[in-house]
């Protein structure tokens, strides 16, 4: 499943070069993490209700043309792949025009609530992920 969030570039998200901030685009990929949890049916407190969390560990982001004030972007993710305690989601931003301004692969761990330590990915989890070969 992909999911797809909109959002228009802000003045407030504009650095002195004229163009979005590099730090926002990695808010603008952690609101569409968030927008994906909550349409595969894992929202914060489901996970929570699992006694799990989840934490990002690496994100590996790839700027390819800069947004711009009033630009309408649409921020992509989907599952990518999970291993025994982490997973990966691939993520895209795109302008109006199609044209592809950010990709970024992010790595998370899930984590036990309590002990703080990574726990393997429960089955609500997993199945979202392409089944490894």
């Amino acid at each position: 499943m992909i999911v797809g969030l909109e959002i228009t570039v802000r003045s407030t998200e504009i650095d002195v070069n004229g163009h979005v901030n590099n730090a926002k685009y990695l808010e603008y990929l952690e609101w569409s993490r968030e927008e994906w949890y909550e349409q595969s049916g894992l929202p914060y407190g489901a996970f929570l209700g699992m006694g799990i969390q989840t934490v990002t560990v690496n994100i590996n982001i790839n700027y390819r043309k800069e947004c711009r004030q009033g630009d309408l972007l649409n921020v992509t993710t989907e599952a990518e792949s999970a291993g025994r305690t982490s997973f990966v989601l691939k993520q895209a931003i795109v302008n109006q025009h199609g044209e592809l301004c950010a990709d970024a692969r992010v790595t998370s761990v899930t984590m036990d609530a309590g002990s703080r330590k990574s726990r393997l990915l429960p089955d609500e989890l997993r199945q979202l992920f392409p089944a490894s070969i």
